[in-house]
């Protein structure tokens, strides 16, 4: 019984290590394929190692680049600070400037009004002068005819003083000559009449030099009066 039994129990251990084999191959050719994976994987890791180094290369260059750029960041702000401060203070220095511009601007513009007013004055002044110079040149005209009237009346005086002194005494000298020679010869007729005849002539000059004298002097008198006295 119990040798019918064992081919039985071989075939089933048979199969159950066929079984087992198939599973060995199946758990095998699993294995294999994993290990193509691992593989695979190992290699795929690799490539992602070998790229994390490249990666990690370029972001410390790139964390350098930052820092340099960074270095360069804070010298340019402070640059950037230092020229806000220089052009807060040329702001300041330009306010300060525009407000004197703006008192110098006052300051021309009242000298221009101060210089118009003293323009004005000035062309008055002249405008005065001018006229005073016209008067002035009126004036010396009119003095310098007054001057050369003055100096025809003088040299009218000085004739008159000349028929005066010369042809109007000779005659007045002769008749009190001859009346003087009268008062010797009041006995004599002959001698009376012809000296009578001397007085007669030189009481005809006499006469004729004071109407002369009476003419000039009337002329002279006239002409004053035209020369010196004002028109109406």
């Amino acid at each position: 019984m119990h040798r019918r039994n064992q081919p039985n129990e071989l075939r089933i251990a048979n199969k159950a290590l066929a079984f087992q084999n198939k599973e060995k191959d199946k758990r095998a050719a699993e294995l294999i394929i994993a290990n193509k994976e691992l593989v695979f994987q190992n290699e795929e890791k690799r490539n992602r190692a070998a790229e994390l180094v490249v990666a990690n290369k370029e972001l410390a260059y790139q964390n350098t680049e930052k820092e340099n750029r960074a270095a360069e960041l804070i010298i340019a702000n402070k640059e950037l600070a230092f020229q806000n401060e220089e052009k807060e203070n040329r702001a300041a220095e330009l306010i300060i400037a525009n407000k004197e511009l703006l008192y110098q601007n006052e300051e021309r513009e009242d000298r221009a009004a101060e210089l118009i007013v003293a323009n004005k004055e000035l062309l008055y002044q002249n405008e005065e002068k001018e006229c005073r110079a016209i008067e002035l040149t009126i004036a010396y005209k009119e003095l310098s005819e007054a001057e050369d009237n003055l100096k025809g009346y003088i040299k009218g005086l000085e004739e008159m003083m000349f028929i005066t002194s010369h042809k109007v005494r000779q005659p007045v000298a002769n008749i009190l000559g001859i009346a003087s020679i009268l008062d010797d010869c009041i006995n004599s007729p002959a001698q009376i009449k012809k000296l009578t005849g001397y007085l007669k002539t030189s009481a005809l000059s006499l006469d004729a030099f004071t109407k002369e004298l009476t003419s000039f002097i009337t002329d002279l008198d006239e002409k004053g009066k035209t020369r010196f006295l004002p028109e109406d």
